[in-house]
């Protein structure tokens, strides 16, 4: 069984322009752990695309509720968990969209799958909310 060791935990509020944190924060972590620069800013890029969901799906686009980034350390993984407060929403529904379908915005869950290893969706305990694991393997350890 894997153990879960906390490296940091931040809240925040479902606001975009509280991802300017968000995005320093991963960066910061990722950079410690010893991933190179394509996979860190890649990494930012996949939490910044699920931060905004969250804000724009389960929260409406509205400064209305918190967001939790967990980063986890689980041995040969980096886990970055996400959890909402909003009403649990529909997993069926969290597809990538066809990439024939050319037309703005709506690449995230794609580019998500994309650069992380493993993504997971549940819904947050006490059914309050909705958690995205978004997992990354460590290719090494250097600095961490």
């Amino acid at each position: 069984m894997d153990i879960d060791t906390k490296v940091l935990e931040l809240r925040f509020p479902s606001c975009s322009d509280r991802l300017k944190v968000v995005r320093a924060v991963v960066c910061a972590t990722a950079n410690m752990y010893g991933f190179d620069s394509n996979d860190v800013d890649s990494m930012v890029l996949a939490v910044n695309e699920a931060c905004m969901n969250i804000i724009q799906h389960a929260y409406g686009g509205e400064c209305i509720g918190d967001i939790v980034l967990e980063i986890l350390d689980r041995s040969d993984r980096l886990v970055f968990r996400l959890t909402d407060f909003a009403r649990p929403v529909d997993r069926s529904t969290i597809k990538p969209r066809d990439l024939n379908d050319i037309r703005p915005g709506g690449l995230g869950v794609h580019l998500i799958n994309q650069v992380m290893d493993e993504v997971h969706y549940s819904e947050a305990p006490g059914r309050h909310g909705n958690v995205i694991e978004m997992i990354k393997n460590i290719k090494h350890r250097e600095g961490a």
